[in-house]
């Protein structure tokens, strides 16, 4: 099993398979509108568009699993990512990444590279994946990780 085998359903509703980021570079982030966190849709923004010819793609999946931070629907969610950050990266439905409702694709990520302290358990907005061309994790990154310094993994991998 790979991250391509899993399938999302897109701001607008659309379900999508994974298998059309095939041979791509993949980041892969839980976000929230209303966290300390959340500037970091500019860096991530400003990694998608200097990384995306060469096939880095960014994935935001919504989740309002901490601290109600992320209270809007697909529409509030959309604009908000529009007009504060220019967020121009594919975004998804909200979902939950932890707990028996937790997306599949946050399930699969979390049993293939376990975090710190918390184990497999996701502890806050922002944590970030990066998966390869061929659909596997390779790296785990904490939500206090800027999105600049992943660009090192990227530009290894990509």
């Amino acid at each position: 099993m790979n991250f391509y085998d899993f399938e999302a359903k897109l701001l607008t509703g659309e379900s999508i398979s994974m298998k059309v980021f095939e041979r791509k570079t993949i980041i892969v982030v839980n976000t929230a509108s209303k966290c300390g966190l959340t500037p970091q849709y500019e860096g991530l923004e400003k990694l998608y568009k200097q990384y995306k010819d060469q096939g880095l793609v960014v994935l935001g999946f919504p989740c309002n699993q901490f601290a109600n931070q992320e209270t809007g629907d697909s529409e509030d969610i959309q604009e908000f990512c529009q007009l504060n950050y220019g967020v121009s990266f594919p975004m998804f439905e909200k979902i939950d990444v932890n707990g028996s409702k937790a997306h599949p694709i946050f399930k699969y990520l979390k049993s293939q590279l376990k975090g710190g302290i918390l184990g497999s358990k996701i502890k806050w907005n922002f944590t970030k994946f990066i998966i390869d061309k061929n659909g596997l994790p390779v790296k785990r990154f904490s939500p206090s990780t800027k999105p600049v310094k992943m660009e090192a993994t990227i530009k290894k991998i990509i």
